[in-house]
């Protein structure tokens, strides 16, 4: 079946630019599906906002992310977004949702299959929505970041740009923490093992629960052990990487995939990472770096972390998670939703 004559509606969200300047992982996936599909000859359309860069067709009506424009308020927004790209549905052969649960609400009023990339259940409650819509497309990020009631095509993980990521042979000295600042990633947990452990630890990152900065990191941070350097984008994070004997990624909740994860490993830098949810399929344990329960595990991890080959690193990434991986597993479920749609046709025409 040649489907690359399809007309595909990548649909990112609006939180922040496509590709975000700095923090944004769903608009960073968004941006590298929309890439890899052009590069592999699709003819692709993303809804994103209006300062979003893409080598695609661009379609928008949000001037720019609503984390960058405190005057927006985020659901007027969304709303206006997700209606523009839907209301053009008629146009597009599939549209490819990276926007969570709302989008399932229109698949009453379009024709149009939509294929939804769950980038993870932010809250139980919107399980309701995914599970009312079951006769749509689902992927999942991860095999461990599923719920056991939808109906999934597949799995495909998330591949990252290889190109802004420099790999290096020769470790920094210091222990890295980047991300989210949030209880969810335990960045507290890293300010215990870099304590421990005796080295420096430099943090990285939005801050998105301000509480939680001022009560459990600030009080530690000293501007020489342990470092707090503020939200890091793409060429800032490889200066970054460029220090790190090891990135700590220290989760208190199951992982739904874990971009820094494939980031580091990408630059050449093990990872140490709580065994919770999607580490243990991004991490090849003790070759790419280690999987731990607690901080002793995690401090005694650090302690053995010269032991692991940097190249085993990169070439774990380069065979699983880059942009053209995703993407042609993308492109066999784009298939198989073509064959099953066209199956639909042929049995309502009575064929």
């Amino acid at each position: 079946m040649d489907i690359k004559n399809k007309r595909i509606a990548v649909l990112s969200p609006v939180a922040w630019r496509t590709p975000p300047w700095a923090y944004g992982a769903w608009e960073t996936v968004a941006s590298n599906i929309t890439e890899g599909l052009v590069a592999h000859g699709w003819d692709v359309t993303l809804f994103a906002t209006k300062d979003s860069v893409t080598s695609a067709k661009l379609c928008a009506v949000i001037e720019k992310g609503y984390e960058e424009d405190k005057a927006q308020i985020p659901k007027v927004s969304e709303c206006l977004h997700i209606s523009y790209c839907l209301q053009q549905a008629d146009e597009f052969d599939l549209i490819h949702n990276n926007f969570d649960y709302l989008p399932l609400t229109y698949l009453p009023f379009i024709k149009t299959p939509m294929l939804t990339t769950i980038h993870g259940f932010s809250s139980p409650d919107i399980l309701r929505v995914y599970r009312n819509y079951k006769d749509t497309y689902y992927v999942s990020i991860s095999d461990s970041d599923r719920d056991s009631q939808l109906p999934y095509l597949a799995t495909v993980y998330n591949g990252i740009d290889l190109s802004n990521l420099t790999f290096r042979d020769s470790p920094g000295d210091k222990l890295i923490s980047y991300g989210r600042i949030h209880p969810d990633k335990g960045v507290h947990l890293a300010i215990e093992v870099a304590k421990k452990s005796g080295k420096d630890l430099i943090i990285a990152g939005i801050i998105q629960d301000q509480n939680y900065f001022d009560n459990f990191l600030k009080p530690h941070i000293n501007d020489s052990s342990i470092q707090y350097i503020g939200p890091v984008n793409p060429v800032q994070r490889n200066a970054l990487l460029e220090q790190a004997c090891v990135v700590l990624h220290l989760n208190t909740i199951p992982e739904r995939f874990g971009l820094v994860l494939v980031e580091s490993m990408a630059a050449g830098v093990p990872v140490i990472a709580m065994d919770l949810g999607s580490c243990r399929e991004v991490i090849a344990d003790g070759q790419t770096g280690y999987l731990v329960n607690n901080v002793d595990e995690a401090v005694e991890a650090v302690g053995k972390i010269d032991s692991l080959d940097r190249k085993k690193c990169r070439r774990h990434v380069e065979e699983h998670f880059t942009i053209d991986c995703m993407v042609s597993n993308y492109e066999k479920v784009y298939e198989e939703i073509f064959r099953r749609e066209t199956q639909k046709k042929e049995t309502i025409s009575g064929k």
